[in-house]
């Protein structure tokens, strides 16, 4: 597949997902552009969309876990998406249903949800699950 074709897939991919999560994409185009090539990137080198906004030791083994996959278990768990693709209104990311603590909420302040209703595939998985990866 083209780099071009792949591009497209991902940009489709993308926008179905926002869609369904009830969220925008940045305001500031440089960085929805940054972050969708870095995905098609990822989908022609590794076969997935892993995230770009992180540094794996071993992209592969990233991929096994595939929390880092997009959208990632972030975004499917609390509807916050740490590469800013996936934001409210204002450009910022939605951090009302983040756990106590998290980096998100302490960056951002209580961002509310603009769709309560949509997206969160992963909302019954536990807090503790993703405060372990911090360790």
């Amino acid at each position: 597949m083209s780099e071009d074709a792949v591009l497209e897939k991902i940009k489709r991919y993308a926008e179905k997902y926002r869609e369904a999560t009830g969220t925008c994409f940045s305001p500031m185009q440089q960085v929805t552009d940054a972050v969708l090539l870095g995905l098609a990137h990822n989908m022609r080198e590794l076969g997935r969309p892993l995230c770009p906004c992180n540094y794996y030791e071993n992209k592969q083994e990233e991929i096994k876990h595939r929390r880092w996959l997009c959208p990632c278990d972030e975004m499917q768990m609390y509807k916050y998406c740490h590469c800013l693709l996936y934001v409210d209104s204002e450009g910022l990311p939605i951090t009302e249903h983040l756990p106590e603590g998290h980096e998100g909420l302490q960056t951002y302040g209580l961002r509310p949800d603009p769709a309560p209703d949509k997206g969160r595939a992963l909302r019954d998985r536990s807090n503790a699950d993703l405060m372990d990866w911090y360790k």
